[in-house]
């Protein structure tokens, strides 16, 4: 065999070698509704979006304590004349806009979202240092 025969045969091996291979069946869908509620759970991460959709719930029922019943308070020390700024209506002409209400939703709203970004943001610098 001449050295040219060798080469091409050791090419042609090489080829062979590098050819593509068929990817691994799939596994089979689960069967029973048992099996195929684990998977869902499992493909979906259900369990963890349910944990923090409930952390989430009593952290803001918290939030909303600490405003209703410390900071609420406090502005309402500040400004002379006003007990409780939830209560707050302005009167024009016959019509009675009741803003405390909702300037007392807006500062909870701040409040939770200011909250949220100092969670997130230490949970995004926790996880790039270790």
């Amino acid at each position: 065999m001449s050295r040219d025969d060798e080469i091409i045969n050791e090419l042609k091996g090489i080829r062979k070698l590098l050819e593509p291979k068929p990817a691994p069946p799939a596994f089979p869908p689960p069967k029973g509704m048992w099996n195929e509620f684990k998977a869902f759970l499992d493909q979906y991460k259900v369990l963890g979006v349910a944990i923090g959709v409930i952390i989430g719930l009593y952290i803001g029922n918290v939030i909303q304590a600490l405003v209703k019943d410390i900071i609420m308070p406090v502005i309402g020390l500040a400004v002379p004349g006003m007990s409780d700024l939830a209560s707050l209506k302005i009167n024009v002409g016959n019509q009675v806009f009741g803003v405390g209400d909702f300037t007392v939703a807006v500062i909870t709203f701040i409040i939770v979202a200011f909250v949220i970004f100092l969670i997130a943001k230490m949970a995004t610098k926790a996880s790039f240092n270790r």
